[in-house]
């Protein structure tokens, strides 16, 4: 492996230079970066591209590194020398003193230097005119130390670097500096770990990268650590950083450090910013919307926009969209660790209930977007004060809960953790439709596994009951077949203590579902004609209308193929009137099954096709991998193995693994 990468700047080419270049050596070891650096030389050497570049990014980016790295590609060009000043430097006195600086260094006599900065900005213009100069300000504060340097001088270049982004400067080409990519920051660490570095495995590397967040700064800190300290294995040194309340300290080797470097952006915030800064340490994901940052922080939407691009401003959270942000995980640590304890215990604990239910009440209303039909227990908290959602149909409850679930479910946990039972139960129950359409089983469980532990410590048998059955139906649609069976009995004894004959029902039908999977026809037609009968006395159409597809399943299994078909039909009508477009999908496939047994392959290739198109209007993924599967299965068995091959390969893409045992389209393409 070079040391060097194609990007950087080799001591030859350093040497070349002219006496005139009073430019820093740049850091050794240069990785990445290879396309902004070919624009910022563009930029140095297109005379047409005008006099200014700004690099921003947050602390530890490699602002620095990569400005001299192209200053050095380009020093050629300006005949008349390259300088450098460091801006942010503590006896900088503003633009006075880097103008009473580069003119000492233009060797103005001491004299003829005005004592105004106006006259002294007249001056530098002047003693620059005609002139090929580059000039690199490092750690900028403010747009106003840059605007006197700036010439209309094409031959004349400025670099500046900050942390800020000075929008102030209109017409300056801008480069923003990001964390590096995970190929980039593997080279950094491998090229400056020394032999232990070089020789890791991949996984243990990329390990250590991610604990830095593939911070330039974190990942040079880590690798020296490793090169220069006590004798460390790289599998030791992630060991040692995986651990969050000791990784600042282990990112600080007394001459750099990733704290030191956040300190100095917190310094320069307002106390409001402070604060919304540290309360995002509370929220338990990286990602956050900002209903959320204003639920947090106690304050209004439109105020919690202003302070979160009061931050961004400074790279200290970014941007994914205009209505939600990105924390860096060190800059969240940074925060917990050193802004967030200057906040009460009781105000933190008021901004995480706040959080907890804020986060509950936009799940229950996307809940009820996505399956209006639903039975759901009265003691679910769905009484919240009337506010503005981020979403108003199902469509885009469904985006919201795809972006949102993996913070709800730490939400979950977080409720579980300090003792908010009741928060941590119907969480888990508001997202328990969501993780059946998109068949995240493992979240599933987890929360429902929480759930189950909040209902025993709370002491709410109902709950209880609630939470063991959707474990049962998690592992039941995994294909935990046993496991779900356990479960199911479970419910069904503590429903049946509970005198709950709906509960007693729902738990008996799904020991029926469970059943039919398993191959036990006679006691699962038993049992979903018992459902049935029940559902259509009370009224609960949409249960009746899932059994009945149950029925028809089984039907299909028991070569009943014409009543498997009319009842598929039959509940694929309820379901639309119901307008629940997903259980109508179902149906649809249902049907086409139950006629692919029956030998009518023209029959079932009509309804694969229309499950196929009605998939997409609820986004399910899982119904058009089963459609396409058993429009492969037909292609099969009319001999057109290609044309097969060609749509299993669309289903795999889809969603691969289809489980045989839940599915019999999955079984006959196994058996082809």
């Amino acid at each position: 492996m070079a040391l060097i990468d194609e990007g950087t700047t080799t001591g030859k080419e350093i040497s070349d230079m002219k006496a005139s270049c009073g430019l820093p050596v740049p850091p050794s070891h240069f990785s990445g970066r290879s396309a902004q650096l070919d624009r910022l030389v563009t930029f140095l050497t297109d005379e047409s591209s005008g006099p200014l570049c700004v690099l921003s990014g947050m602390p530890g980016s490699g602002k620095t590194a990569l400005a001299l790295q192209g200053a050095w590609k380009a020093a050629a060009h300006f005949s008349d020398g390259c300088l450098f000043f460091d801006a942010g430097h503590e006896s900088s006195g503003g633009v006075e003193d880097i103008l009473l600086s580069l003119l000492r260094l233009l060797d103005v006599p001491e004299k003829k230097i005005p004592p105004r900065s106006d006259a002294m900005a007249s001056l530098w213009r002047s003693q620059i005119a005609g002139k090929r100069l580059l000039l690199v300000l490092d750690n900028v504060l403010s747009s106003a130390d840059v605007v006197p340097l700036l010439s209309t001088e094409p031959g004349c270049k400025v670099i500046v670097t900050s942390r800020k982004r000075l929008s102030a400067l209109d017409d300056a080409a801008r480069l923003t500096i990001g964390v590096m990519k995970d190929a980039e920051a593997d080279a950094l660490f491998r090229t400056i770990g020394g032999e232990q570095a070089a020789r890791a495995a991949d996984h243990s590397v990329r390990a250590v990268v991610d604990h830095c967040g593939r911070l330039p700064l974190a990942v040079r800190i880590a690798a020296a650590r490793l090169r220069n300290g006590p004798v460390l294995t790289v599998e030791e040194l992630e060991a040692r950083l995986s651990h969050e309340a000791h990784r600042l300290e282990l990112l600080d080797d007394g001459d750099r450090s990733v704290t030191a470097a956040l300190t100095v952006s917190c310094d320069a915030l307002s106390t409001e910013q402070r604060r919304v800064l540290a309360l995002l340490a509370l929220y338990p994901g990286p990602g956050i919307d900002l209903h959320s940052v204003a639920a947090l922080a106690n304050v209004t939407l439109a105020r919690a926009a202003l302070l979160v691009d009061g931050l961004a401003d400074v790279h200290l959270v970014s941007h994914e969209s205009s209505h939600r942000i990105t924390v860096h995980s060190l800059v969240r640590q940074f925060a917990g660790l050193v802004i967030l304890p200057q906040i009460s215990i009781a105000e933190q604990q008021a901004a995480t209930r706040r959080l907890l239910d804020h986060g509950l009440r936009l799940a229950v209303a996307a809940d009820k977007l996505l399956t209006p039909q639903r039975y759901r227990p009265p003691v679910v908290l769905d009484d919240f004060p009337v506010k503005a959602l981020p979403f108003d149909n199902r469509i885009a409850g469904l985006s919201w809960l795809e972006s949102e679930w993996r913070s709800l479910v730490a939400l979950c946990h977080t409720a579980a953790d300090i003792g908010l039972h009741s928060l941590c139960w119907q969480l888990a129950f508001a997202l328990r439709d969501f993780f059946f359409l998109t068949k995240r089983w493992g979240p599933w469980i987890e929360t429902h596994l929480r759930a189950v532990e909040c209902a025993r410590a709370g002491g709410t048998r109902a709950w209880l009951a609630i939470s063991l059955h959707n474990l049962g139906v998690a592992h039941s649609d995994r294909g935990d077949l046993t496991v779900a069976v356990g479960y199911f009995k479970q419910s069904l004894a503590l429903y049946q203590e509970l005198d709950d004959d709906h509960g007693v029902v729902n738990a008996l039908s799904s020991l029926a579902w469970t059943e039919l999977y398993l191959g036990d026809y006679v006691k699962s037609m038993d049992g979903l004609r018992r459902a049935l009968m029940y559902y259509r006395r009370l009224g609960n159409t949409r249960n009746a209308a899932i059994t009945l597809r149950g029925i028809a399943l089984l039907e299909a299994e028991l070569e009943l193929c014409p009543a498997a078909v009319r009842h598929a039909q039959q509940a694929r009508a309820e379901f639309h009137a119901l307008g629940l477009d997903l259980d109508a999908v179902m149906a649809v496939n249902c049907a086409a099954w139950a006629h692919f047994r029956s030998g009518d392959h023209d029959a079932a290739r009509a309804c694969y096709e229309e499950a196929l198109a009605l998939a997409d209007g609820c986004a399910s993924r899982y119904e058009k991998a089963r459609s396409l599967t058993g429009l492969g299965n037909i292609q099969q068995a009319a001999g057109h193995r290609d044309r097969a091959a060609e749509l299993w390969k669309r289903a795999d893409a889809l969603y691969g693994g289809l489980e045989p045992m839940m599915l019999g389209e999955a079984r006959v393409r196994l058996a082809s």
